[in-house]
């Protein structure tokens, strides 16, 4: 297998995650070069990688084969086509882009050059969401009826562990919390049950003083297999619900589950009610340095790993550009139904 060598852009808190996981894998990845942010030449230096002083210096060198784009939602564009058009593979912090049109032109572009592009969704690689996918195809919940998904924060905490989101995720060009909160939410529903989304309502709200987007949606979606959801996203809470960080809930005409994809995830049916069936362990959000620790980062060398295993040829779960698209396109048409007080057909 090909060892891969890797660019990034972006050095805050998902900058430093994806070079921790590069760092880790270094029989079949290594970190080369970082370009972008005020902390690049430090985690750099870190890392012993180069630290380059422009993007375009980056995607130039020859001896980068893939580049991670960790940078702010309306960067990802410019840099995903800049990546793409010097034979760099592309692995894409989600949303993909803040545009449709944005994420087609990036998947004509790799298609053209028999690129990989991936999105990073992590809930696929960490305990629980694969033991509901493990279920769900095993038939124990049987017809899958209804759904639920929410992700509630605090603006102050959108970038814990010691980064600071919070200038920029006020942004116009970031469009809103919705994007991204929630593509995690409808990858881990179309990956767990293989269902697309068809139809969505949204209800998009600001209420955060002086925040010129939005920051709290509730929408409903239906689903190809007839399913119902309901989605609760907002960074506008004033504290961290216990088990809200990413919790779906999934009935069936057999039986439901209940995770929390960071604690614990439960099953119930007819004859034995309700009963724990897998654990995630927590990141502590008050521990700055927990979230380099192994209970996070797993997914995170999970994820790195089925990419470069992508890259190579080999089978692998990570999500593609064409599921960054998907979850981009129901996340844009719930603020698409507020504007105009419609319901949304995606097919």
């Amino acid at each position: 297998m090909k060892k891969i060598r890797f660019g990034l852009t972006g050095s805050g808190y998902m900058g430093r995650t994806h070079a921790e996981a590069i760092k880790h894998l270094s029989a079949s990845g290594e970190l080369v070069a970082i370009w972008g942010g005020t902390r690049a030449a430090a985690l750099a230096a870190r890392c012993g990688a180069a630290c380059e002083p422009t993007l375009e210096a980056l995607m130039q060198r020859k001896d980068i084969d893939a580049v991670i784009i960790t940078t702010p939602h309306q960067c990802h564009f410019k840099e995903v086509m800049l990546a793409l058009e010097n034979g760099k593979h592309v692995l894409i912090e989600k949303p993909m882009a803040t545009k449709l049109e944005d994420c087609d032109q990036m998947l004509a572009a790799a298609k053209k050059r028999g690129l990989v592009t991936a999105v990073a969704h992590n809930l696929r690689f960490r305990i629980n969401l694969p033991k509901m996918r493990e279920l769900i195809k095993s038939n124990a919940l049987g017809d899958i009826q209804s759904m639920h998904f929410s992700m509630i924060r605090q603006l102050a905490n959108a970038g814990n562990f010691g980064g600071n989101k919070t200038g920029w995720v006020n942004q116009p060009e970031t469009v809103g919390f919705v994007i991204d909160g929630l593509p995690h939410g409808v990858d881990a529903m179309r990956w767990a049950t293989g269902a697309e989304v068809t139809r969505v309502a949204g209800f998009s709200r600001t209420y955060t003083p002086d925040r010129p987007i939005e920051d709290t949606t509730v929408g409903i979606m239906e689903f190809s297999n007839g399913a119902v959801c309901s989605v609760h996203t907002t960074i506008a809470s004033h504290g961290f619900f216990a088990g809200e960080m990413a919790r779906l809930i999934i009935c069936g005409s057999k039986g439901s589950l209940d995770m929390d994809g960071f604690g614990d995830m439960h099953f119930t049916d007819r004859e034995k009610g309700w009963r724990l069936i897998s654990n995630q362990p927590p990141v502590m959000a008050d521990d700055p340095e927990s979230a380099y620790k192994v209970g996070r980062m797993q997914a995170f060398y999970d994820q790195m790993q089925a990419f470069i295993d992508r890259i190579n040829g080999k089978p692998s779960e990570v999500a593609t550009g064409e599921d960054g698209r998907a979850g981009l396109a129901a996340c844009l048409a719930m603020l698409t139904s507020t504007r105009e007080n419609r319901l949304v057909p995606l097919t």
